[in-house]
C-alpha cells in the first residue's frame, strides 16, 4: 500500500511538471502574443486550433494529466497536516501554500476551460482577441484571474522546487537554495508576461 501511495505522489509530483507545467507555460507564451497585437494573437490561436489531432493530444496529454493532477492534488492536500502556528518556518509556509494555491488553481482551471475551450466546442465562439477581450470586461473577472493566475503560477514554480528534492536532483542544502531563486525567477517572469498580456486584452 505504502509502495502505492509512493509511486502516485512521484507520478503526482511529475505529472505537475510533465505535462502539465510545460502546457502551461506554452499557454501563457502563446496568450502573450497579444502583446504584438491582435493580429499576431489571433493568429496564434487560430495556429493552435488547427493543430492534427488536436483533440486527441488535448485529451491524452492535457486533460487526463490534469485531471489526474487536480484530483490526487487534492486528496494530498485534505490529508496533510498543516503546522505554520507551531512551526513557522519557510518550508511549512511553502508547504501549506502549495496545497492552498493547487485547490484554488483547480477550480480556476475548469472554470478558465469552461470560459474558453467549451465556449469554442459547444457554441462555436471564436477563440480570438474578442472573446478574451469581452471576458475582461467584468473587473470581477479580472480579479478573480489575477488571483488564479497567481495560483496556478505558484504552485508550479514551487513545485519544480519539490520535484528537484522527491526526486533527488537537489540533495543538498546549498543546491536547493539555488534552485529556490531560480523558481522565484521562473515565477515572477511568467507571472509578469501574464499579467502584461491580460491588461492587454483589457
Amino acid at each position: 500500500m505504502k509502495t502505492n501511495e509512493h509511486f502516485l505522489r512521484k507520478l503526482h509530483s511529475l505529472s505537475g511538471i510533465i505535462p502539465v507545467g510545460v502546457f502551461m507555460t506554452v499557454h501563457l507564451l502563446v496568450n502573450s502574443s497579444v502583446l504584438r497585437g491582435v493580429e499576431s494573437y489571433n493568429l496564434a490561436a487560430e495556429f493552435m486550433e488547427s493543430l492534427p489531432y488536436l483533440a486527441f493530444l488535448e485529451i491524452t496529454v492535457i486533460f487526463l494529466p490534469l485531471l489526474f493532477h487536480g484530483v490526487y492534488g487534492v486528496y494530498i492536500a485534505l490529508q496533510a497536516k498543516h503546522n505554520i502556528k507551531q512551526y513557522s518556518y519557510a518550508r511549512n509556509w511553502k508547504f501549506y501554500l502549495q496545497r492552498i494555491t493547487g485547490l484554488i488553481a483547480f477550480v480556476f482551471i475548469l472554470m478558465h476551460i469552461w470560459q474558453t475551450k467549451m465556449q469554442v466546442a459547444l457554441y462555436g465562439v471564436r477563440p480570438d482577441f474578442d472573446m478574451m477581450h469581452e471576458l475582461f470586461q467584468s473587473p470581477l473577472m479580472v480579479f478573480i484571474y489575477i488571483i488564479g493566475s497567481a495560483a496556478c503560477i505558484y504552485h508550479f514554480a514551487n513545485g519544480i522546487w519539490t520535484f528537484l528534492i522527491t526526486w533527488g536532483i537537489t540533495i543538498s542544502e546549498k543546491s536547493q537554495k539555488i534552485s529556490q531563486y531560480a523558481v522565484l525567477i521562473i515565477g515572477l517572469t511568467l507571472f509578469g508576461i501574464t499579467m502584461f498580456t491580460m491588461f492587454t486584452f483589457i
